[in-house]
């Protein structure tokens, strides 16, 4: 395959792959070897993930790493406000495929707390996340084609406040109207502190949508995930 043509910033790491499957083995080396590394040195460890069907290799790879997984807390970035057995539930999706095999040995925290709306549930939420542990050691990123990261959606109502970087709050509830469900997601102070961020991307509209956000990089609010093409960024595509 001929490496694709994009221009990143200084600093920003990329890696393409020939295959979904070869990116995903790639991703799932290079995050088991961080965290195992993180572990030598702290006594809990922090990961979170993205949904959505482009990482489902990757987890499915991971869960096989060995580690103690035991001091490794998983989260997700963003989820939908569905019941857990809603197909479009993130939660069942990492649960079926991530926390399983060795990985089943993690601290799971879960994003969807009681209530109809995630407002309702923001203060469950925020109770579910006091003990995580920060800053995040790895942090896995996706993207749409809408420039959206995480649920930090452009149409959203609350995406200024979500991705204000001197914000205290760590997660916000998101409305976007171009979204079926209403949406709970880490917010960008928290996110992009990260000590080791991926942008996981799968399929040549999305190397179109990262020139595009590159384009115009300091406009964030109009594409969310300009925010974290930064130095230290980890680029994983393929086809």
């Amino acid at each position: 395959m001929k490496t694709p043509e994009i221009i990143l910033p200084r600093g920003v790491e990329a890696r393409f792959g020939e295959t979904p499957e070869q990116t995903a083995q790639e991703l799932a080396n290079a995050v088991a070897e961080f965290l195992k590394g993180r572990l030598m040195k702290a006594e809990r460890v922090s990961l979170a993930v993205s949904g959505g069907s482009t990482p489902i290799p990757f987890f499915q790879a991971l869960s096989l790493k060995e580690m103690e997984w035991g001091r490794v807390d998983v989260l997700l970035a963003d989820e939908r406000w569905v019941d857990e057995t809603d197909a479009a539930s993130n939660t069942r999706l990492i649960k079926e495929n991530l926390l399983r095999n060795n990985a089943a040995a993690a601290r799971y925290f879960s994003l969807k707390q009681e209530g109809d709306t995630p407002e309702e549930g923001l203060d469950a939420v925020k109770s579910e996340l006091a003990s995580l542990t920060l800053p995040l050691d790895v942090l896995i990123l996706g993207m749409g084609n809408d420039g959206h990261t995480a649920s930090l959606f452009p149409d959203a109502p609350e995406i200024s406040s979500a991705m204000n970087a001197d914000g205290k709050e760590r997660v916000a509830a998101m409305t976007p109207p171009s979204q079926a469900h209403p949406r709970i997601t880490l917010t960008y102070p928290l996110m992009h502190e990260a000590k080791f961020i991926v942008l996981h991307l799968k399929g040549h509209d999305k190397l179109d949508t990262l020139r595009l956000a590159l384009s115009q990089p300091n406009e964030l609010l109009a594409m969310p995930v300009r925010g974290f093409l930064k130095p230290g960024l980890q680029v994983f595509w393929s086809p």
